[in-house]
């Protein structure tokens, strides 16, 4: 069965990067698994920064039921947090051997073998997620898959698979926020004139964005965009490292 409530925690607690799977979710009758109620516990200990609390429900969690796939991975997780890297692999491992193909847990574990420089065995670990059809976000996935293909590096992959995300979700963030990087990266500045217009009109732009948005105006020659670029980074970040190299950019016109 699966847990919505626990399905969400997870959503937050990976930054997006997660969805709605869970196992042994109740027992019998409607009743909640004690397992599953600690589990879910835990994890919004974790969202929380409660880290000694979140271990120790979810450690407990673990002895009422090993073999609960949203424990192990949750725990996984924990552990990486914590920087016990053998722990953090072993409910990993543990968290795969129960299920083979639930998106949760490899999704988590593809983000952590990439953390760690496994990036084929990540990259299996992002295909084998999105292959489930009742995955409900598959645009998180391909957008971690891209910033792990992205450390390979392998830029006209991650840039597909940033592309495949926006397919599933045109108005998904934090894959546009890839997609203006690695345009400007790759001195494509028109095509990331178009992404910074896409995700404007979702969100207010960040000190990266308008710096990044100016430098693109100012390669692509329209004065006034560079000039609005700069008057909001200015006013909106005046403290910002982005707003201090603008100034220091700004006092040496011949260099640009």
């Amino acid at each position: 069965m699966r847990s919505v409530i626990a399905g969400v925690l997870l959503v937050i607690l990976l930054g997006g990067c997660s969805s709605t799977a869970s196992k042994h979710a109740d027992s019998g009758e409607g009743r909640k698994d004690p397992a599953e109620v600690n589990a879910q516990l835990g994890i919004e200990y974790m969202r929380k920064g409660m880290y000694e609390s979140s271990l120790q429900v979810l450690s407990k969690a673990i002895r009422q039921n090993p073999d609960l796939q949203l424990a192990q991975v949750s725990l996984a997780i924990l552990y990486e947090r914590l920087g016990e890297e053998d722990l953090a692999a072993k409910h990993y491992r543990k968290a795969y051997s129960i299920d083979s193909k639930d998106p949760v847990t490899l999704n988590a574990y593809g983000q952590y073998l990439c953390r760690i420089g496994q990036l084929d065995k990540a990259d299996a670990m992002f295909a084998g997620a999105v292959k489930d059809p009742l995955y409900q976000y598959p645009e998180l996935i391909y957008t971690n898959a891209g910033i792990c293909a992205r450390k390979r590096p392998d830029l006209e992959l991650a840039d597909r698979y940033f592309r495949d995300a926006l397919k599933r979700n045109p108005k998904y963030r934090p894959a546009l926020r890839e997609m203006v990087r690695d345009s400007f990266a790759q001195g494509k500045f028109l095509a990331t004139r178009a992404y910074l217009q896409r995700l404007q009109e979702l969100e207010a732009l960040t000190p990266e964005f308008l710096w990044v948005g100016m430098r693109a105006e100012n390669a692509l020659n329209d004065k006034n965009a560079v000039s609005s670029y700069a008057l909001l980074l200015k006013n909106r970040y005046p403290e910002s490292d982005e707003t201090q190299a603008l100034i220091k950019w700004e006092r040496k016109p011949g260099e640009r």
